[in-house]
């Protein structure tokens, strides 16, 4: 067998020493740390010099100090380390994920459609650590932020990995209550004379589209209550308060009992929000992440 390959454990664990004297300040506190002498460690430090030919070290009998090859070499063994952690996590993480697993979806989204996944999700994987957040503020995933994150609608170019997880249809809706005082609309004009409830978040659409004849058109409307997610508009609908555009998802389960009736559907364009599931691709993509993904497109896409 080659003799690099049977020293190669040996010099990561000289990397180890060499990095722990520096963290730690002293031959004797690195011993402690690793469970050596600090002769030992010494004499370890030597032979790495000799190896190298250079100095990497300065010692007083005060402090040690990091020549310019040393601080090189810090910097490669610390790299090196970090890559071989990683590589073993991976290797690790095929059997079984683990880990903490950083999630960051939308209010309403979030509460209605994952969260009641993860009960199951927790089954399958006991050993990831699920850290979700719902929040309809865009998390920086690049920056590391959060491992996973839910988004809707168009997405910004990036160098994020993103995978689909399904669409979102759009419907208008208002309570029967409502409609029995003010008046079912029959076509889209008659909105004019309602109370719409809109998004009050920077890319809503000013006004509501339609089609008509096969033909696009959009029609501005009104109201006198803006939210920042669907679940509160279809709330507010089906309180009464007023006519809401919102996607389907966040009122599946009213216009199932009835309590919120679909409206000009006739009209209705039958345009969609895409759903995707955004976070750090490449070939170092957590065994976590891949499950946490493929288990949102599996059970989303029913």
């Amino acid at each position: 067998m080659d003799a690099k390959l049977i020293g190669g454990t040996d010099r990561a664990r000289s990397l180890a020493l060499f990095t722990a004297v520096v963290e730690q300040g002293s031959f004797s506190a690195a011993g402690r740390a690793v469970g050596l002498t600090a002769s030992a460690v010494a004499r370890a430090i030597d032979r790495i010099e000799v190896r190298l030919g250079v100095r990497l070290l300065l010692r007083s009998t005060r402090m040690l100090t990091l020549t310019a090859e040393g601080q090189a070499y810090l910097q490669t063994a610390r790299r090196i380390l970090s890559d071989l952690d990683d590589a073993e996590q991976q290797i690790a993480d095929q059997g079984a994920p683990r880990g903490r697993l950083r999630v960051s979806a939308a209010l309403s989204h979030g509460r209605l459609c994952v969260v009641p996944l993860l009960k199951e999700f927790a089954r399958l994987y006991p050993h990831i650590l699920i850290d979700i957040a719902l929040t309809d503020t865009l998390v920086d995933v690049a920056g590391g932020q959060a491992d996973v994150a839910i988004r809707f609608g168009p997405l910004a170019d990036s160098s994020l990995t993103a995978r689909k997880l399904g669409e979102s249809r759009r419907v208008i809706v208002a309570a029967p209550d409502y409609l029995a005082c003010h008046g079912v609309p029959v076509v889209p004009e008659d909105l004019h004379g309602h109370n719409c409830l809109n998004f009050n978040f920077r890319r809503a659409e000013p006004s509501w589209p339609f089609r008509r004849d096969g033909r696009d058109m959009s029609l501005t409307v009104k109201g006198n209550i803006e939210a920042n997610n669907g679940e509160t508009l279809g709330q507010l609908a089906a309180a009464g308060v007023g006519i809401t555009r919102v996607g389907r998802f966040s009122v599946v389960d009213a216009i199932a009992e009835g309590r919120l009736v679909p409206l000009l559907e006739d009209y209705n364009p039958g345009d969609v929000e895409l759903i995707h599931a955004v976070f750090v691709g490449g070939s170092t993509v957590p065994a976590r992440v891949r499950a946490f993904v493929d288990f949102l497109a599996d059970r989303l896409a029913h």
